[in-house]
């Protein structure tokens, strides 16, 4: 019988190992998940198709289930049919937009986050005392104009930056409070403050931080990771605030980041292969997609998870009277 040479099949290449390093908390807040519920709720009472004026949350895969599930997205309320209900999205809307829905006689449920509403109560209080608003935000976001929408146009200013303190020239320098966004940088915005105080040193502070728990929570998940990690990637929508914060706290700690809405979106010639790897996600990030980019990941490397220390959040917030009823 003829010697048949026998071939052995090469061993596979071993995927270089990588650490990943979950931020904790991270993903939805108590706003944004009350947010999604009523748009859900809305839909069980009313029947699709229920309307909801703006993204109910920055994130697109959010925005996307719900359209599945029946909502319609607008940008106005005359692109609501009168007999239909409306959403009002968690980032607040000014006072115009439920008086006109009240004009029309159109069925709303207003799904803003309640820590931005007390925000507007804050500003109202403020202007009922006679004071000027320093409002600390990013022009353009849809908190500050929902924000700036709650008062007097010429009894608020927008505060963007530091250099901003010394070009403001507001009406009773002696009179002023001010507020601030709540998806902000917590560093900035100190800076910011401490910038106000030592140019108007009778400016009212808030009663209590504005920036809400979450924002300032992610941000402290990912300084507490940062000086482990060799890249972050921080998932979140490209319009979301607080996401954006997550990333430039990142860059700040020495730390190459980048935003991503979805593992499709991993750069991965600019991930190279890190030990460890940070991951977090801004709070209107579902969970899902932290699973979706491990699993992603774990395609080119062999995957090792850890969950940094934290304490849960335990906020909750009620659902609107009409629609748990």
């Amino acid at each position: 019988m003829p010697y048949m040479a026998c071939t052995v099949a090469e061993p596979d290449t071993p995927l270089p190992p990588l650490r990943v390093l979950i931020a904790a908390p991270r993903g939805f807040c108590a706003g944004v998940d009350r947010a999604i519920q009523i748009v859900e709720l809305a839909l069980e009472r009313f029947g699709a198709p229920v309307y909801v004026r703006h993204e109910i949350v920055h994130n697109r895969f959010v925005v996307e289930r719900l359209r599945g599930l029946g909502a319609v997205f607008v940008d106005e309320l005359d692109e609501v049919p009168d007999d239909r209900p409306v959403v009002f999205s968690a980032h607040g809307v000014p006072k115009s937009v439920p008086a006109a829905a009240q004009d029309r006689g159109l069925s709303y449920v207003d799904a803003t986050c309640p820590l931005v509403s007390k925000v507007h109560r804050q500003a109202q209080r403020l202007i009922d005392e006679g004071r000027h608003i320093l409002f600390i935000g990013h022009a353009g976001h849809p908190e500050v104009i929902g924000t700036f929408g709650q008062v007097p146009t010429d009894s608020i200013s927008l505060v963007e930056t530091v250099e901003d303190v010394a070009r403001l020239s507001p009406p009773e320098i002696d009179n002023l409070a001010f507020l601030t966004q709540t998806t902000l940088s917590v560093d900035d915005t100190a800076a910011i403050v401490t910038a106000l105080k030592a140019r108007f040193p009778s400016i009212r502070a808030p009663r209590s931080e504005d920036i809400c728990y979450a924002t300032s929570n992610r941000q402290a998940a990912v300084k507490a990771i940062a000086a482990e990690c060799d890249r972050i990637l921080v998932i979140g929508a490209p319009n979301s605030s607080n996401s954006l914060r997550l990333a430039e706290v990142a860059e700040r700690m020495g730390v190459g980041a980048r935003l991503i809405e979805r593992a499709a979106d991993i750069d991965w010639q600019w991930l190279g292969q890190p030990r460890t790897l940070g991951l977090t996600a801004g709070a209107s990030a579902p969970e899902v997609l932290v699973r979706e980019v491990i699993d992603a990941l774990r395609t080119r490397f062999d995957v090792s998870e850890e969950v940094a220390d934290h304490t849960p959040e335990r906020m909750t917030f009620k659902l609107p009277r009409e629609l748990v009823a």
